[in-house]
C-alpha cells in the first residue's frame, strides 16, 4: 500500500511528537537516578549510536537501491516487465519438465519389473506365497 506524500508527512510528524514525549519522560526519569546509573546510561547510549551510525553507513546503498527498484523496473514497460519474470517461468517450466520425466522412469521401471515377473521362469503359484515378498526385495538390492 503506498501513501501520498501529505499522508506520509502527517505520519512522520506524529512518529516525532511520539518521540519527543518519549524523550521527555525519560530525561524527566533519568534527573532522579543516582550519578553512576546516569553515567553508565550515557555510555551505553553513546555505544548504541556508534553501532547505529555504523548500520545506517552500511544499509544506506541497500536502501537506495530499494527505493529506486520501482523506478527501474517501471521504466523498461512491457518487455522489461516481461524479462524480469523470465527466469521464474524458466524454472517453472524447468521443474515440470524434470517431474514429468522422473514419473516417466518409473513407470518404465515399473513395467520392466512387470514384464520380468511375467515372462520370468517362476510358477503362478510363487506369486501367492508369502514370502515372495522377500524374494523381490532381496533381488532388487542385488
Amino acid at each position: 500500500m503506498t501513501q501520498l506524500p501529505s499522508q506520509q508527512f502527517a505520519l512522520d510528524a506524529r512518529v516525532e511528537q511520539f518521540g519527543a514525549r518519549v524523550a521527555h519522560h525519560l530525561n524527566d526519569a533519568t534527573r532522579q537516578m543516582p550519578r553512576d546509573i546516569t553515567e553508565r546510561l550515557r555510555a551505553a547510549r553513546s555505544q548504541a549510536l556508534a553501532h547505529r551510525r555504523v548500520a545506517e553507513s552500511v544499509t544506506a546503498p541497500a536502501a537506495f537501491t530499494q527505493g529506486n527498484s520501482a523506478t527501474l523496473t517501471g521504466g523498461l514497460g512491457f518487455w522489461g516487465g516481461a524479462a524480469s519474470w523470465l527466469p521464474l517461468v524458466a524454472l517453472v517450466v524447468g521443474l515440470l519438465g524434470i517431474g514429468t520425466l522422473q514419473e516417466q522412469m518409473r513407470a518404465r521401471e515399473v513395467a520392466d519389473v512387470d514384464t520380468e515377473l511375467l515372462t520370468g521362469d517362476l510358477p503362478t503359484s510363487a506369486y501367492t506365497d508369502p514370502g515372495f515378498a522377500q524374494y523381490l526385495k532381496r533381488a532388487a538390492k542385488d
